[in-house]
């Protein structure tokens, strides 16, 4: 097809040489910037297409210390949500540049979400809309609500060696999370639904396998793919996220805003994100849930993720 674009390309960041996959049936397209979570994603893409490259240049951009963007001895000072939003709008015009576009679309996934939303507010000119999939709100009140749902499911299940595990590492608003919990969290939620995908019940097969198999990136990049993921635990941000409440940051954006989001979702709280997203003022709005997803529905319902975007967010920009 005529412009099509399947690229991995590589730039200075801020200090930083970054890489991303650029993908598109159309180097017209509009620009859609994808910032992944707790690590990057593009290679689920191989087993969940998303189809988004039909309708814009899709840009999956591996942050710095993840991915294509590893790179060891990062100093901690410059590992922060500051950083991460600098780093998002120098992304931000590099794809504007090198498209010849005012404007581009910012989807921000889970961790992404939590710099991805500021990003936006401090810059909405450089956006025709944020997206924010899985958006974080308050991350220590959502692992409490996400420890009180596991409990409670797997007392039900009768499942007497995972409900003590918990009760031996209690998430609290007081005491946060226990390195006991975090090492258990991902092999606790995903049996019951709630991790990555609804139906995804092990990070093994799920995640780790895929990954491993994935043609998109070498052998050295999948090696600094996981090391990248080790070194950050949860999040390179984790305890920054912990300790911050959105709703008191982020009040309100000169952008129109979409938040999608899977009811089964305990990795990032579908319930704080829609009373956040409730008391947000915004141009224009749209909460969207998705009933048979987890915390990845563009994946998990890619045909009305895309229909969305195609019908409500671009319609809505005129593009």
């Amino acid at each position: 097809m005529r412009n099509k674009i399947a690229e991995k390309a590589f730039t200075d960041i801020n200090g930083v040489r970054q890489g991303m996959f650029i993908q598109s049936t159309g180097a017209e397209r509009p620009v859609l910037l994808f910032v992944h979570g707790g690590m990057p994603e593009y290679f689920l893409t191989e087993r969940h297409p998303t189809g988004l490259e039909n309708d814009f240049t899709v840009v999956w951009w591996d942050q710095r210390g993840a991915g294509l963007s590893y790179q060891p001895g990062i100093p901690p000072e410059m590992m922060t949500a500051e950083q991460f939003m600098a780093d998002t709008l120098s992304v931000t015009n590099y794809l504007r540049d090198r498209f010849g576009k005012e404007k581009i679309y910012l989807m921000a996934h889970s961790g992404g979400t939590f710099f991805g939303i500021q990003a936006a507010a401090q810059a909405p000119e450089m956006y025709h809309a944020y997206i924010g999939v899985a958006q974080m709100v308050h991350q220590l009140r959502s692992e409490v609500l996400a420890y009180q749902y596991l409990l409670e499911s797997y007392r039900q299940a009768g499942d007497t060696r995972m409900v003590r595990r918990l009760v031996a590492a209690p998430v609290t608003m007081a005491g946060g999370t226990p390195p006991a919990y975090l090492a258990l969290r991902d092999r606790a939620m995903h049996p019951v639904g709630v991790g990555t995908m609804h139906e995804m019940k092990s990070v093994v097969t799920g995640v780790i396998w895929p990954s491993l198999k994935s043609r998109q990136y070498t052998p050295g990049e999948k090696i600094r793919l996981w090391r990248g993921k080790f070194s950050t635990g949860a999040s390179a941000l984790w305890d920054e996220m912990l300790a911050t409440d959105l709703t008191g940051r982020v009040t309100e954006l000169a952008l129109p805003v979409y938040f999608f989001h899977g009811i089964f979702d305990y990795t990032v709280s579908y319930r704080l994100a829609r009373s956040y997203f409730d008391g947000l003022t915004a141009p224009r709005k749209g909460f969207y849930t998705f009933d048979r997803s987890a915390h990845s529905p563009v994946l998990e319902e890619p045909e009305k993720a895309r229909r969305i975007m195609r019908e409500d967010v671009l319609a809505a920009a005129g593009c």
